[in-house]
């Protein structure tokens, strides 16, 4: 074997993504990712990444790192990290309050809504005075509450932010997860209900963050929903299923197609990669990372 072939295969080696049961990433794509330096996004999607992904990089490494990928978003910020992001150009595309964030004890039950209308009137000014505009909440889990009660008591304490969010042009963004795999026991797991609550309210700044991974798991049908009810959604996250890994060719949703739904709808907002990276490097799972990027920047 020649030295030249030693080193391509050491270097392809170093660069491939380490995964598990069944999650491969192929040759092809880790030589178009390694061979993509300088690549160009085309500029229709909005990217970002979540930052509870990445928690082997510090946020510094992260900015770092995204804005070597070409975009300046990083999604699940707390307001102590926001300066952070700040120093290094990158747009908090998603916040979190200040104070407790709980996705178990949310709006769905009264005994919180002190906590979280306290921490939503302290945050939403923030939100806005840093330039940002998306804030998220959580339903919060059943506990043997019926889905209507639910509706109703979100409605009761969703409605004494809203005049605040909308004053200060901040949207409050309620996250779908699914109760089968991930979340068990949690409320807004279907768009059918998170829907009829961004109805009841009947607020432009409430939508739904469409998370894909968690919507195919629960109901699937995910272009068809994202066609008919792209109205509601202000904010997208991905992931493979399943697993929730890498969005590679091994898993059973294919994102090119689901991007170009979401631009023919006419969407501005970003795009989060919320994937969990299966990489045993800082490198593999950077270059996961463009990847994820590059298949979605259709």
């Amino acid at each position: 074997m020649s030295n030249t072939r030693r080193e391509a295969i050491k270097k392809f080696a170093a660069a491939t993504v380490a995964v598990t049961a069944g999650n491969v990433v192929t040759a092809g794509t880790i030589e178009r990712v390694m061979g993509e330096e300088k690549y160009k996004l085309k500029g229709n999607i909005n990217h970002s990444v979540c930052k509870w992904t990445h928690s082997y990089l510090s946020l510094e490494e992260l900015c770092i790192e995204v804005k070597k990928m070409g975009f300046t978003a990083i999604d699940l910020l707390t307001p102590d990290e926001w300066p952070i992001a700040k120093k290094h150009g990158i747009h908090c595309s998603m916040c979190y309050t200040k104070g407790k964030v709980s996705l178990t004890e949310g709006w769905n039950d009264k005994k919180n809504h002190p906590q979280l209308i306290a921490a939503f009137t302290e945050t939403i000014p923030l939100v806005a005075e840093a330039g940002y505009q998306n804030l998220i909440c959580f339903s919060g889990n059943r506990n043997g509450m019926d889905d209507e009660t639910g509706l109703q008591n979100c409605v009761e304490g969703l409605k004494q932010i809203m005049p605040l969010a909308e004053k200060h042009n901040v949207i409050i963004q309620i996250e779908v997860f699914n109760s089968k795999v991930n979340h068990p026991d949690y409320m807004a797991d279907n768009t059918k209900w998170t829907i009829e609550l961004c109805n009841r309210l009947g607020s432009p700044n409430f939508k739904i963050l469409y998370d894909i991974y968690h919507m195919q798991i629960s109901e699937g049908d995910i272009i068809s929903t994202i066609k008919k009810n792209h109205q509601y959604f202000g904010h997208y996250h991905t992931a493979g299923v399943p697993g929730r890994h890498e969005i590679i060719e091994n898993q059973e949703l294919y994102y090119p197609a689901i991007m170009k739904a979401i631009l023919e709808t006419g969407y501005k907002g970003y795009v989060a990669q919320e994937y969990i990276p299966t990489g045993k490097t800082k490198e593999e799972k950077l270059a996961a990372l463009k990847d994820a990027v590059m298949r979605c920047d259709v």
